[in-house]
């Protein structure tokens, strides 16, 4: 664990609680009771709201019945929002991995209908970045060193997630692997790493799971009676990971002249205009 010392991150010394430690630990965890019925239902009417005023965002190559389900930007859009993303229970369980100056790099408003997993690429197994600390085949990481963390997933459940809603399954460990998912099993239900296989995160409304970025994570399939998923999603990282609320089309540090001088792929992405992808697409 870690602390922002007077200029530098350092090592933590002070205590955090079994949520972290877990978090560090597993690459995962949940957090009961985070909301009050009433701030739950404050949230799910705001972002309810949004999903009826504002089109889709028109971001990645999702078709139309997919772009549907999404709604990013969100503490731009909701008050109620940014409140839940500021939650201090929620904070004091993600501080302590990723410093007191960590951010909301994403925040984006999900609404799966029952009877329509969706076909993006959450259904198949994947890491939302890096690995960040990449790892070569055969190599493991050491136990006696905590495994850093850079970026933290958070799903703020509006409505209970039960097995038969296709909860995110997050596989216990596998962000110590260095690597990612095998990619001839991409939906494979009985995928383990080092003998560990799936936990689905299941959770009440106002309560919210929380997975590291490395962690091999996926959305499991819907089972009879499936009602669908309704959440609020944030993506926290530490300071020195760039926000992805807005893609750089919309929101970059260049002047038009500079812009207009890239004129291949390579130099769009050497002065920051990246493609969506991982979090903002």
């Amino acid at each position: 664990m870690i602390r922002r010392g007077r200029v530098y991150l350092e090592p933590r010394d002070q205590p955090a609680g079994p949520e972290t430690a877990q978090l560090e630990r597993e690459g995962w965890t949940v957090i009961r009771d985070l909301f009050t019925a009433d701030e739950v239902a404050d949230l799910a009417g705001e972002i309810a709201a949004v999903f009826e005023r504002d089109p889709p965002d028109a971001r990645g190559r999702r078709g139309p019945d997919d772009a549907a389900m999404f709604r990013y930007a969100m503490l731009n859009r909701s008050p109620a929002a940014q409140r839940a993303v500021a939650n201090p229970k929620l904070l004091a369980v993600i501080e302590p991995l990723l410093g007191e100056d960590c951010h909301v790099i994403a925040n984006t408003a999900w609404r799966n209908p029952a009877g329509h997993p969706g076909s993006h690429g959450g259904q198949a197994w994947h890491i939302d970045a890096g690995p960040h600390v990449p790892l070569p085949d055969g190599v493991r990481w050491p136990g006696d060193i905590p495994h850093p963390v850079f970026a933290i997933g958070v799903h703020l459940f509006l409505e209970d997630c039960r097995l038969k809603d296709g909860p995110t399954g997050v596989i216990p460990g596998s962000h110590l692997s260095g690597r990612p998912p095998p990619p001839r099993r991409p939906l494979d239900d009985d995928l383990e790493f080092e003998g560990r296989g799936v936990v689905p995160l299941l959770a009440r409304a106002g309560e919210a799971a929380l997975f590291v970025s490395d962690v091999w994570h996926r959305r499991m399939p819907t089972g009879d009676g499936d009602h669908g998923r309704f959440f609020l999603q944030a993506h926290y990282g530490r300071r020195d990971i760039a926000q992805r609320l807005l893609t750089t089309d919309e929101s970059n540090q260049l002047s038009a002249e500079a812009i207009a001088r890239a004129a291949t792929d390579r130099e769009r992405r050497l002065i920051g205009l990246h493609p969506a992808f991982f979090y903002d697409g």
